[in-house]
Parts: structure tokens; C-alpha cells; sequence
């Protein structure tokens, strides 16, 4: 799938470094595909940039240039492979199947 205007998608927030706050998804809209924002000196990263409008329970904040990340296989203390995927912060995906 592609993403357009519109569509919902979630955003992976980073946390913070003390832990008040986790990484986890949030709902997210997209509002402009494309377009991206880097600053100087800086590459362009690959794949299609999108801008969103982040809802958090705390209110909502706008982010341009967020790359799509399709998720890495977690592992566990013993090298066991988690089914749960693994996004980093900062990064959007399709919301996942809820059967």
C-alpha cells in the first residue's frame, strides 16, 4: 500500500531517556506525502517521507518528514524470536490486523 492524505496510520513515539514515558504506537493522520524536511548538511533518508498530525493523550503535534519503518522481528534474553514486530521511535507503519 501506498500512503495518502488522510489515511491512518501509527507513529512510533522515542520515550524518554528516564522512562517516564515509553516508546509506543500512536494513532496517527497523514497529511502530506512526499515532502520532507532535513536539515542542512543532512541526507535525505530513503523510501517516501510523510508529514503527520500525531494524537497522544496529551494533546496532538505535527511531524514532517517521518519514514516508514516495516518492523524488525524482536528477540528475547535468549535469542527467541518474539511474534510482536519492533518499530523504532520516530518512525510510522499500517496499523496492525486486530482479529
Amino acid at each position: 500500500m501506498k500512503p495518502s492524505v488522510g489515511c491512518g496510520v501509527h507513529y512510533v513515539s522515542y520515550g524518554t531517556p528516564a522512562g517516564e514515558y515509553k516508546s509506543e504506537c500512536r494513532a496517527a493522520v497523514v497529511t502530506e506525502v512526499g515532502a520532507v524536511w532535513v536539515p542542512a548538511g543532512e541526507e535525505v533518508p530513503p523510501g517516501t517521507p510523510v508529514s503527520l498530525a500525531v494524537l497522544n493523550p496529551e494533546g496532538m503535534f505535527f511531524n514532517r518528514g517521518v519514514m516508514q519503518h516495516d518492523g524488525d522481528v524482536g528477540h528475547d534474553h535468549a535469542g527467541d524470536e518474539i511474534p510482536a514486530r519492533s518499530y523504532p521511535g520516530g518512525t510510522w507503519h499500517w496499523p496492525e490486523r486486530v482479529e
